[in-house]
């Protein structure tokens, strides 16, 4: 298996949980923007693709960092993208972050205003754009706990895993 699984996502669907269990399932490692950054220790948007591109010569999952169109030329490489209803969000950042609703909202609203700057300054391309992801999951409808479920049947499914 060298797959590499790239996940974008809204702040609070969950998504974090949904690669921490393919992690563990898949036995491969999920790298977020904590993990990047402390890497390179460089705000240089050019050294963290190429750190990126280095961390996608092995299977692996890339929270975030545009990874899915750093990558968006390599066969293996399978783009997700997880998105929830606002409100879930809010109750799951409240309930994470032990926030009132007001505070939860704010810090949502913080994080997806940065998140869509931060992609289209480095991609010219909006956030969250259909065309950009081969599966868009939402963890409002489908719950953050049968998300791993669906992903991995759909790997066994076509053979990658």
């Amino acid at each position: 298996m060298n797959l590499v699984i790239t996940m974008s996502r809204r702040y609070g669907t969950g998504a974090s949980m949904i690669a921490e269990e393919l992690s563990r399932r898949l036995g491969i490692p999920v790298y977020d923007k904590a993990y990047i950054e402390n890497e390179i220790n460089d705000d240089d948007f050019s050294k963290e693709a190429e750190f990126i591109r280095e961390l996608a010569s092995k299977p692996c999952i890339i929270l975030g960092r545009c990874a899915s169109e750093i990558l968006k030329d390599q066969p293996n490489v399978f783009n997700v993208y997880v998105c929830a209803d606002k409100e879930d969000r809010i109750r799951r950042i409240m309930k994470k972050e032990d926030l009132d609703y007001e505070d939860a909202r704010a810090l949502l609203e913080k994080n997806d205003k940065q998140r869509a700057q931060f992609n289209l300054e480095h991609t010219g391309k909006v956030w969250g754009d259909v065309n950009s992801y081969h599966m868009i999951l939402d963890t409002s409808r489908l719950g953050a706990e049968n998300c791993a479920d669906i992903l991995i049947r759909y790997f066994e499914r076509i053979d990658v895993i």
